[in-house]
């Protein structure tokens, strides 16, 4: 048996210790031609090197590992320590699943039962029909999955606070920029103050995968907005403006810091917008508490518990029906990561928000003519302390007194 622990980072005995903490049998890693990128990032197959034919990789809670693999890719998975069988016909292939499998039982794959987190289904309903075949019962791997792809390294926090202290001070830059225009009676558009910020990230050694959102008046009350040049909307006096912006340092590992903060330009905030942002505040404030209490408190937390929180202060309010999205996602490597996400709208994530893990909370409400969402970022260290990064924001910003 080849050493269990080998270059692409991949360890064997904290992989089936994480396997036997979740109570499964084993873990059955699955791909057709990239389809399952959870389980190239667990087996460290770079995404550039994806195959065009189906390998298994079984992992026992206890025991040697076994491959699966085509004969014309056999090679696919000798990185990995394990048993190989090479298989060429559909009937070999079926065989050679069977013998995988071998007594187990409980099998974790990249499934959701009825697809209630698409988040992780990479495995197709025909796979696991075919392992279910062989007496086998699938279950979600959903937190295998996050514990390996999810948590963060001390760098990766410490590249995190890093991405975090530039990405504030870029609020601070737009924010000055836009007020400067303003009082010098020159038009700002959004489109230009998203340029400024990008032009910003790119001095300062720092990428994303989409320019940040700049939203003036009722083009803040759309959550995925995204101005380009020629249809964007000029920003002017009296316009209420949402900034949410997004940013890791341009290193191998860097990790997001994903931020929404709200203004007004003009020199006192109207009592429409502080009245709305104070409830969505509230809803922030009350999910970042509920993950601070169970973490306290020693107790498992769900994804799904800190939408909660958030989404009944703004149902209370009576805002329920404005706020139209999850409370938030898993942040790493992309800015939606393959971690517990905080939602109980769109799907019930019924993950744990584990230790070494990053999320953002950001409830909105999203109502004609203009839109309000605070986002601050939530890390849980290794020693279960919740860190609030991003600077809470505690009232709308007066651009043109402030700046």
């Amino acid at each position: 048996m080849t050493s269990s622990k080998v270059e692409t980072g991949f360890d064997l005995h904290a992989v089936q210790s994480a396997i036997r903490q979740f109570g499964f049998d084993g873990w059955l890693l699955y791909d057709f031609r990239g389809l399952n990128v959870l389980a190239l990032r667990v087996l460290g197959i770079p995404e550039d090197s994806i195959g065009s034919r189906r390998f298994f990789y079984y992992i026992p809670s206890e025991g040697e590992p076994k491959k699966l693999v085509h004969r014309i890719e056999a090679g696919t998975l000798d990185h990995l320590p394990g048993e190989k069988t090479v298989y060429l016909t559909w009937q070999e292939l079926h065989s050679g699943v069977s013998h995988l499998i071998g007594d187990g039982k409980n099998i974790a794959m990249e499934y959701s039962p009825e697809n209630a987190n698409p988040y992780i289904s990479r495995v197709d309903a025909g796979t696991v029909e075919l392992v279910r075949k062989f007496g086998a019962e699938v279950a979600s791997s959903g937190n295998l999955v996050q514990y390996f792809e999810a948590r963060w390294s001390p760098e990766q926090w410490q590249l995190h606070l890093q991405a975090d202290q530039l990405n504030q001070a870029a609020f601070d830059l737009a924010w000055k920029y836009i007020a400067e225009r303003v009082r010098a009676g020159k038009p700002v558009r959004e489109a230009e103050v998203q340029d400024y910020i990008m032009d910003y990230y790119a001095r300062n050694n720092m990428t994303t995968y989409h320019p940040p959102i700049v939203g003036g008046g009722p083009n803040s009350g759309d959550p995925h907005y995204a101005p380009e040049h020629g249809s964007d909307r000029e920003i002017k006096a009296g316009d209420f403006v949402l900034l949410d912006m997004w940013v890791k340092m341009d290193v191998p590992g860097g990790v997001y810091s994903d931020l929404t903060k709200v203004g007004f330009i003009g020199e006192s905030v109207p009592e429409e917008y502080s009245k709305i942002f104070n409830v969505v505040a509230a809803a922030r404030d009350a999910g970042i508490e509920c993950a601070r209490s169970a973490f306290a408190e020693g107790r498992d937390l769900q994804g799904w518990e800190v939408d909660r929180a958030t989404r009944d202060v703004i149902e209370e309010a009576g805002y329920g029906e404005y706020f139209i999205h999850r409370t938030g996602h898993n942040i790493g490597q992309e800015t939606h990561g393959n971690g517990a996400h905080m939602d109980d709208l769109e799907t019930r994530e019924e993950r744990l928000v584990m230790p070494r893990t990053c999320f953002s909370v950001e409830p909105g409400i999203y109502l004609d003519g203009f839109g309000v969402r605070c986002e601050v970022d939530v890390y849980v260290d290794e020693n279960c302390e919740v860190h609030v990064t991003g600077g809470v924001q505690t009232e709308v910003t007066a651009v043109l007194t402030e700046y």
